[in-house]
């Protein structure tokens, strides 16, 4: 099954001053969202394959379109996240088949690597429904400075019958980062951890 997508929305978040201190180079997240269609709206299904399947559509689409709005490399992306809100005819295990079972495959490809797992939540909501999405490194949870949040919005979303899909990847951790724990630069990304 292919994603029915109403409309897609790109954001660029770039932190330039955090307490008085310049910050440079930016700190920068890139939110992209899928307004898409819930096929399973209003209806009980067994069987979630084809959400499943717009879920690893949506990794790689989602994931690219963050990576080109930084204007970095695959390699440059430090770390990610994933979110979905669902309509009020839809429940929140349509957004769990989305999300979890091949969201994240593509979605490391467009990142490079990524052995770390993707942060993720999900909820229901109806129209401008934010929703945080949580973001850990992409390579190593271990490290504190990339534990971070992005708000995701849509003003005319979700309706009843759709879904919000949101994909957030950056190319540094939280502005002024000072909590200690692995850095960034000593994180290996074998296990996912450290």
């Amino acid at each position: 099954m292919k994603a029915q997508i109403r409309k897609i929305i790109v954001q660029v978040d770039e932190v330039h001053i955090e307490m008085g201190k310049t910050i440079s180079p930016p700190t920068r997240r890139a939110l992209a969202m899928a307004v898409i269609h819930n096929p399973l709206a209003g209806s009980y299904a067994e069987n979630l394959d084809g959400l499943i399947a717009i879920g690893e559509e949506l990794g790689g689409l989602l994931g690219d379109k963050c990576v080109k709005a930084l204007g970095i490399a695959p390699g440059e992306a430090q770390s990610y996240g994933k979110a979905a809100i669902v309509g009020e005819a839809g429940e929140i295990e349509h957004a769990a088949a989305i999300l979890h079972p091949k969201l994240g495959a593509p979605l490391r490809v467009a990142v490079e690597k990524g052995a770390a797992l993707v942060p993720s939540s999900k909820k229901r909501g109806t129209l401008g429904t934010a929703i945080d999405v949580p973001l850990g490194h992409k390579d190593a949870a271990f490290v504190r400075s990339h534990f971070d949040a992005m708000e995701a919005r849509v003003s005319d979303a979700p309706r009843a019958n759709e879904i919000v899909v949101a994909v957030v990847v950056t190319d540094s951790g939280r502005p002024l980062a000072r909590v200690g724990g692995l850095q960034a630069h000593e994180a290996k990304g074998i296990d996912g951890l450290r």
